[in-house]
């Protein structure tokens, strides 16, 4: 491979992702593409058991509103009593759990949403733009149908017309469909709704597919994996001058992106960086032989149901636990996900999901709802991109772009900043 001339010789020494999920991965690609040379640290190299390889694949420009928005806390306490709802915080004896939900609180108001609409929006169509470029030149199949937001009361379609008239105020397509139009826009599945959005810019993929292509481009371009666990730093004055690793011994490097998702606040510590998070817990079903297949992804307004056709299989996936770094399953929440999926898709039953294995993952939640991409305080070269909650596939092009622009010399976003909680 050869080298870019404008590349300098600090460029030139081995950039480390740590973190070999989605958003890890496309940090390592365009930084590989951009003729750096890349090396992947992960425990899990393949990703088998992650919250990237599992997920419910879409990519969604119309999740512009963050997190943190308005009526979600009042919400979010009526699930609580409700074992099978598709929300549940679990109390325990931890300080950080704490000042994150207080943290959340306050950003859960429409100021907020208002300052983040806007630069949502253009991050998630320039990743989408991203995905067709990455689909053409990596080779994976992208599928530009839309998403439906399907709805089974009166209240849920008004909040999800409220939500289209926002979205196309931001330029963002959304049509609010009666049952005849869904029918038209996805005529291979039947529906039982009362009606629903289609946002038309939404898209979807197979993710482990998606990941495995981006691991083929990386190694294409030079990149290297390190199946290992990172376990301290080297630190010379302002700069990280190697990590240490669990097997591998200490690794020499040039640029450092903490991109371990969930489990990233743990080695930011290592470094007197304050990132609150938490894992928000979701899980998925994959149906092997669907009884009908759909031709878009949808989500289910009243259960919080994400359904996605993925070559001839079907993914079910749902939920939000907070629940720290706990991979445990409750049969409850699985319940809640099939019994909502049944009543949205008649033609299937609980009976279709008999002997599926579940799947489970954390995604990482910031309090605001908002990612973590920049520059991390303190440190001639350490990088941070985490914390993109539901959004990390979703955002895993633009983050790993915006991050190569980082390490070439560009600015980073002030409402991104990894050190905005400091």
């Amino acid at each position: 491979m050869s080298t870019p001339a404008n590349l300098s010789k600090a460029d030139l020494q081995e950039h480390l992702v740590i973190g070999g999920g989605v958003i890890g991965l496309c940090v390592g690609y365009f930084l590989a593409r951009d003729g750096h040379s890349v090396v992947i640290i992960d425990r899990d190299v393949e990703q088998k058991e992650t919250c990237s390889n599992r997920n419910a694949g879409m990519v969604v420009p119309s999740h512009f509103i963050p997190l943190a928005a308005p009526g979600v806390v009042t919400q979010g306490l009526k699930w609580m009593l409700d074992p099978s709802s598709p929300f549940y915080l679990r109390p325990r004896f931890d300080l950080s759990l704490w000042k994150w939900c207080w943290q959340f609180v306050r950003h859960a108001n429409r100021r907020h949403v208002e300052n983040c609409q806007e630069l949502l929006r253009d991050l998630s169509l320039e990743s989408r733009a991203l995905f067709v470029e990455l689909s053409e030149e990596l080779e994976f199949e992208f599928v530009k149908k839309g998403l439906l937001m399907l709805c089974q009361s009166e209240e849920g379609l008004e909040e999800e017309a409220e939500v289209a008239k926002a979205a196309n105020a931001l330029g963002i397509v959304a049509e609010v469909c009666d049952p005849a139009r869904l029918r038209e826009l996805d005529p291979d599945v039947e529906m039982n709704a009362l009606g629903g959005v289609w946002f038309a810019q939404d898209g979807h993929l197979n993710s482990e597919k998606f990941l495995a292509a981006l691991r083929r481009g990386i190694a294409k371009h030079g990149g290297r994996f390190v199946a290992d666990e990172v376990t301290g730093f080297r630190k010379t004055g302002e700069s990280i001058s190697a990590v240490s690793t669990r097997e591998s011994g200490e690794i020499a490097a040039g640029q450092i992106i903490l991109a371990g998702g969930a489990w990233t606040p743990e080695l930011a510590r290592e470094l007197s960086l304050n990132l609150p998070m938490q894992g928000g817990k979701g899980y998925s079903f994959t149906l092997a032989n669907p009884t009908q297949l759909p031709q878009l992804c949808s989500l289910l307004k009243e259960g919080r149901v994400a359904v996605t056709p993925m070559d001839q299989t079907l993914r079910v996936a749902g939920t939000m636990e907070i629940c720290g770094e706990d991979l445990s399953i409750d049969p409850r929440r699985l319940r809640g996900i099939v019994d909502s999926f049944c009543r949205f898709f008649p033609a299937f039953s609980p009976d279709h999901f008999e002997g599926l294995k579940p799947w489970a993952g954390l995604r990482p939640c910031s309090p605001d709802g908002m990612p973590y991409v920049g520059r991390a305080p303190g440190w001639e070269n350490v990088l941070v991109a985490t914390g993109h909650s539901m959004l990390g596939l979703s955002l895993g092009p633009v983050t790993g772009r915006r991050i190569a622009e980082i390490v070439a010399g560009a600015s980073s976003d002030d409402r991104l900043e990894p050190a905005r909680f400091s």
